[in-house]
């Protein structure tokens, strides 16, 4: 079980179609995970008994563990090989689905989810190196389409998939389910998965670990404490201070060292480093839609959860079918096209969210949601890939490690961010609206007394109980108008990080035309040499 899997021809990708089947549904499962339970934890809280700000960590804790570990994943590629390290993560997962599932307290269900996210963790960016190895570049992006697949789906159906579960059934459901799917793909992956390379005896640098491990967990700490404690709280500063402050370590550590853990030289490729930052800003927008669009639905329009959720699979279901084809595309006409076309769409369709009222039909917003998640299926994969491409073989494993890093952190600044700006504006606009309601103006009090008689009529009430009762409706109407416009200035950012993606995707370009141009150069070379004449005899 130690063979090698080469790089392929084009007939030869067949072959591995099973196994990419495999690969997929793990990681499918995987990823699906991270955003399952956001719907569920209300029901956590009432079943375990613990407040909120506990409950969250079940989601904080799996986040943390998670992008830990990614850094590390170019190393444990190296060091034990993709089939070790890919049993070891489903079995990880299968069993921490599995304590999940019948936990009975609270800090065994938090176990579970830790253990979960050792396997998730690595699962990514192990997946992108199999399929970095498995495709040769003028067929890679198809490779990374099908990679997209689970990256870019189970994310959204995760929502959707948990509140049809909870409204219909048992939440333990949620985990059980995940045990016989792991175990198959633990079975199947036993019998047919092989090394891509053999196994290499590499020594880990325990400092490098430590700054890694210590500075991206205290850094997403910080980012998903942000959110709710604002960026101006002590343990939220010197949290990000102090994650930052070990990753600037762990950076310097890694350029120092000769077989380091994460190799920086990967941003020496220009187009790699421009990739990853146009993938950043797609993330924090594809997370600012995830995020406030449920908001918007349930907390101002009384849609239920599994409403909300139905509202993402439209653009899941978009994102699934497109994620293969703008793959095939990426190598038929490169990655410049299809990120300009696919960022301004993007752009357009998260401007319009910015005009949300408390009457902006649901179909409406739908249809936006469906135009914006097929701007971003042309987009993601095929940017990832353009990076990947320029990267030399021995650096692939890092770059996927890099670039999933990047994608993991930006996710976590993304969320905290549009909640900043969400909250700020909400806070903003509530005050400005309550300044209107000026008791001295005669014609707001004039509004007040009539809204205040109509009140009374309707609801059969006396003066004193009318008044308060339109007090508290005005408070309301205030909050929920406050909340629209505070969710709109998030998208007016939102949109502000897309319009910067779209002006680099113009600098983007096809690397794979680079080394055609040097293979060219190098023949010309080797005809020169050829060509010139015999030298003339000593004797001559």
């Amino acid at each position: 079980m130690t063979a090698s899997i080469e790089n392929t021809s084009d007939g030869s990708i067949k072959k591995h179609i099973p196994l990419l089947i495999v690969l997929m549904l793990g990681l499918f499962l995987a990823i699906l995970n991270q955003t399952l339970l956001n719907v569920a934890i209300p029901h956590l809280i009432t079943e375990f008994g613990v407040t909120a700000n506990t409950a969250q960590w079940l989601l904080t804790g799996y986040m943390l563990v998670n992008g830990a570990l990614i850094p590390l994943s170019a190393f444990l590629i190296e060091r034990f090989g993709v089939r070790r390290l890919f049993l070891f993560a489903m079995f990880c997962f299968t069993v921490g689905s599995l304590i999940c599932g019948i936990a009975p307290t609270f800090s065994i269900m938090l176990t579970g989810r830790l253990i979960q996210a050792i396997g998730g963790g690595v699962l990514s960016p192990l997946v992108m190196t199999i399929i970095v190895f498995i495709f040769p570049p003028h067929m890679r992006g198809k490779g990374m389409g099908i990679f997209g697949l689970a990256m870019m789906f189970a994310p959204a159906i995760g929502p959707t998939l948990s509140g049809w579960v909870i409204q219909n059934y048992d939440w333990h459901i949620l985990f059980n389910g995940m045990v016989p799917l792991g175990a198959i793909v633990l079975i199947i992956a036993f019998f047919q998965l092989k090394d891509i390379q053999p196994p290499k005896d590499v020594k880990v640098h325990m400092p490098s670990v430590v700054t890694s491990l210590a500075g991206m967990g205290l850094l997403l700490y910080g980012f998903s404490e942000a959110g709710n404690d604002g960026w101006t709280d002590s343990v939220v500063l010197s949290t990000i201070i102090g994650g930052a402050v070990l990753l600037i370590i762990f950076v310097l550590q890694q350029i120092k060292s000769e077989k380091p853990l994460l190799d920086m030289r990967v941003f020496k490729y220009n187009i790699f480093s421009l990739s990853n930052i146009i993938s950043i800003a797609i993330t924090i927008s594809m997370y600012a839609g995830m995020f406030l669009l449920p908001i918007y639905l349930q907390n101002i329009r009384g849609y239920s959860a599994f409403d909300s959720g139905l509202l993402l699979l439209p653009g899941a279901l978009v994102m699934l079918v497109m994620s293969p084809i703008s793959g095939t595309l990426f190598d038929k006409v490169g990655p410049r096209p299809l990120a300009i076309v696919g960022m301004l769409i993007t752009s357009i369709s998260t401007f319009e969210f910015t005009k949300l009222t408390m009457d902006t039909p649901f179909n409406h917003i739908l249809a936006i949601y469906i135009i914006r998640s097929f701007g971003m299926s042309l987009l993601m994969m095929p940017i990832m890939t353009a990076g990947l491409n320029q990267l030399p073989q021995r650096l692939s494993s890092h770059g996927t490690s890099m670039s999933n890093t990047l994608r993991q952190v930006s996710g976590s600044i993304g969320i905290s961010l549009m909640t900043t700006i969400f909250t700020n504006r909400t806070t903003y606009h509530v005050n400005e609206i309550s300044s209107s309601m000026n008791t001295s103006d005669p014609f707001f009090m004039n509004s007040f007394h009539l809204f205040v008689q109509k009140v009374a009529a309707t609801l059969h009430l006396s003066q004193d109980q009318a008044q308060q009762q339109a007090l508290t409706i005005l408070s309301g109407k205030m909050t929920q108008q406050g909340t629209i416009q505070g969710i709109n200035d998030a998208f007016y950012w939102a949109t502000a990080i897309s319009v910067i993606g779209l002006i680099l995707s113009f600098f983007l370009r096809d690397v794979r035309k680079d080394k055609v141009v040097e293979e060219k150069k190098s023949k010309a070379q080797e005809e020169d040499i050829r060509m010139l004449p015999a030298p003339k005899s000593i004797n001559s």
